[in-house]
């Protein structure tokens, strides 16, 4: 309230500025109005110039009525967990009613599996990680595990791997039907430890040469969504993990009808002849190039044809009951051309060093060394001194120093004499050891012969490249030689570029146009395998030590990629994807696929139509964690003041990425 005189007159104060030689002078007086005799009067009651602008200015609101008291004393802010994010990710979970995936009841360990698969979303680090970062955001208090330690993580593992079977029968429910397409791949991610019993050396896809691994199958519908994860042990073969998947789908889901699609190393010969047996189950595959070859050489496949179209359709005796779909892709025959080339190049390359080694500059034999060594003695006076053993793999040397003392000590009768000969003998015997050890170097070049050795070094190049087919070898004991088999190089270029799928389905019930897309549908699974291994969820390297924690981690990855990926399809307009989906369904089954001119546009320009930024799913989760849950108290209450929230305000981007994960949809 305004201050009052004792009279109840009201006070203000007067600001005057007064310019004097460039300066300019304010001052604040404090002045009361009153009524005397009809007549206003006024009255200076101080002059507040001395307490300056910033108390003058508080006065006056004071005066007004004003609250003067700052904000940051009103409150203190405790804590700012990092909370946009948790909750675009919580959100997503919400409209998947993924609670209700894991278990129908609410329970502590849903609500732990819950937070885990957003946790390997949001930041994924081991589960000892997981339990001590987390705290920085939100999601712990969300879902009211903010207690959880390591071991409850464990124990939350071990419970959701007894669900597993439950839950992904629900998911083949929701995304997998009747007649329609389950994409299958089998990949492999390497161990950290040696101790678990799945671990074993496999086909490494990693690059990790000598690691332990473990092999999983991602079993997806045609869209890429996941709906089962199947693990095995590292040295397991593609094709064993296969007919396990149809039982799955047959038995485990109730789905009696469907095409199975799998690459040419998983839907092999006997696997086709398994599948043959099974009423309800067909399949699209590919032939393997050794069977490309085959029917090229005796005529079936005619490359003539491909002069007019880029794929036509055949029928072959050794694939009884099959549709065969050959195709071309120039585009992809050019990619071969060049990788053969460099593959060649790099594989020259090594053989030259290696037919350098055993050739040239090289010491070897008795004679051989022997001259080499005896031409470096001869010329020094003391070379008379050396004991020689020379072999036909080296040499080796002692100096007779008692003989030379005494004979020097002879022809010397001077002691200095002596002394300065023995010095120079010294200074000789140096030289002769430096010469002597080049002629050791010279020898040492040239280790590598014998036929055994030299195959085995070369073995190791041309396999490193898998180039072998394609050189000629002449290795002998002491010489080696190659050159490049143009002629089988020219042979398999003529293949490059033609692939063939392979199907069971009939003419009527799926084109040849539509056979070669459905094949190409398993990029959706290999864009699967790329997000948990590498780009975001980080299944690698895996931690765990007993079997049944690697089954329930790699379960865990592929529910958090099941989130993900719903995020990803509603987030479209603000990433880096193409909008255009429906194109995929018309475009030309062989041709490179391509992206659409508005996808074109954002990756060129790395803007939006609007000209905001564009973001890849990483960056636009970092944008939406710098939203911040504030938690405040009142300093003046103590530590046990109560607190209230205060959470940013989503900018206009924020905002539509929480507005267009409403989109999401079961």
């Amino acid at each position: 309230m305004p201050i009052m005189t004792k009279n109840r007159i009201a006070v203000h104060v007067v600001t005057t500025e007064r310019h004097y030689k460039g300066k300019t002078y304010r001052s604040h007086l404090l002045r009361r109005s009153y009524r005397e005799n009809g007549k206003v009067e006024k009255e200076t009651v101080a002059n507040l110039t001395s307490l300056g602008d910033e108390i003058v200015g508080l006065i006056r609101k004071a005066l007004r009525g004003e609250q003067v008291t700052d904000v940051t004393e009103a409150f203190e802010v405790i804590a700012s967990p990092h909370h946009g994010h948790v909750k675009a990710v919580i959100s997503a979970m919400r409209r998947l009613g993924f609670e209700n995936l894991i278990a129908s009841r609410s329970s502590r360990q849903r609500n732990l599996v819950v937070a885990m698969v957003a946790a390997r979303i949001l930041e994924p680090h081991s589960k000892l990680a997981t339990a001590r970062t987390w705290h920085l955001t939100t999601l712990p208090t969300m879902l009211n595990v903010s207690d959880a330690g390591e071991d409850d993580l464990y124990d939350a593992m071990d419970w959701l791997l007894g669900r597993q079977e439950r839950i992904e029968k629900k998911l083949a429910g929701r995304h997998l039907d009747h007649d329609g397409l389950a994409l299958y791949d089998l990949s492999s991610s390497y161990f950290e430890g040696v101790t678990c019993p799945l671990a074993a050396l496999g086909h490494n896809r990693d690059g990790k040469k000598g690691k332990l691994q473990v092999n999983y199958g991602l079993l997806t519908n045609r869209r890429g969504i996941p709906v089962s994860v199947s693990v095995f042990e590292g040295n397991t073969g593609d094709p064993k993990t296969l007919l396990p998947q149809v039982d799955k789908v047959r038995t485990d889901f109730g789905i009696e009808r469907f095409v199975l699609v799998g690459d040419r190393g998983m839907i092999t010969q006997k696997q086709v002849d398994a599948l043959r047996e099974i009423d309800g189950v067909d399949w699209i595959a590919a032939l393997r190039p050794e069977a490309i070859k085959k029917l090229v050489t005796h005529g079936a496949v005619q490359l003539g044809l491909f002069d007019e179209r880029n794929l036509f359709e055949l029928t072959h005796p050794d694939f009884p009951g099959e549709r065969l779909v050959a195709c071309r892709n120039p585009e992809l025959a050019k990619r071969r051309a060049l990788k053969r080339k460099s593959l060649l190049e790099a594989t020259v390359k090594e053989l030259e060093r290696i037919r350098r080694m055993v050739g040239s500059n090289r010491v070897q034999g008795e004679h051989d060394i022997g001259v080499r060594v005896h031409k470096v003695l001869q010329n020094f006076r003391i070379g008379k001194y050396y004991k020689l053993g020379i072999r036909d793999d080296g040499f080796d040397f002692e100096i007779d120093q008692e003989k030379m003392a005494v004979e020097i000590a002879q022809q010397y009768k001077n002691p200095d004499q002596v002394a300065r000969r023995l010095d120079t003998c010294r200074r000789h015997m140096a030289v002769i050891d430096e010469r002597l050890e080049k002629v050791r170097q010279r020898i040492k070049r040239g280790r590598l012969h014998g036929k055994d050795d030299i195959g085995v070094r070369v073995g190791k190049v041309v396999n490193r490249y898998k180039v072998a087919k394609h050189f000629k070898l002449d290795i002998h004991d002491d010489r080696f030689d190659f050159e490049i088999d143009q002629e089988k190089v020219a042979s398999e270029a003529a293949l490059d570029g033609i692939y063939v799928v392979r199907t069971s389905l009939p003419e009527p019930r799926m084109t040849a146009d539509d056979t070669v897309r459905s094949y190409k549908l398993l990029g959706q699974v290999e864009r699967a395998f790329r997000s948990l291994k590498t780009i975001d969820l980080e299944v690698r390297p895996i931690r765990h030590r007993t079997e049944d924690r690697v089954r329930a981690h790699i379960f865990l990855c592929m529910l958090a990629y099941y989130v993900q990926w719903h995020m990803i399809e509603a987030w479209r307009p603000l990433l880096f994807c193409d909008e255009d989906t429906e194109a995929k369904a018309t475009r030309d089954p062989v041709a490179p696929a391509k992206r659409s001119e508005a996808a074109l546009r954002k990756v060129h320009s790395k803007t939006l139509d609007d000209g905001s930024e564009v973001h890849s799913f990483q960056t636009l989760l970092r944008l939406l964690s710098g939203i911040v849950r504030n938690v405040c108290r009142a300093p003046s209450g103590g530590h046990n003041a109560p607190t209230f929230h205060l959470v940013t305000t989503p900018n206009a981007k924020q905002q539509r990425a929480y507005t267009l994960l409403e989109t999401i949809n079961v």
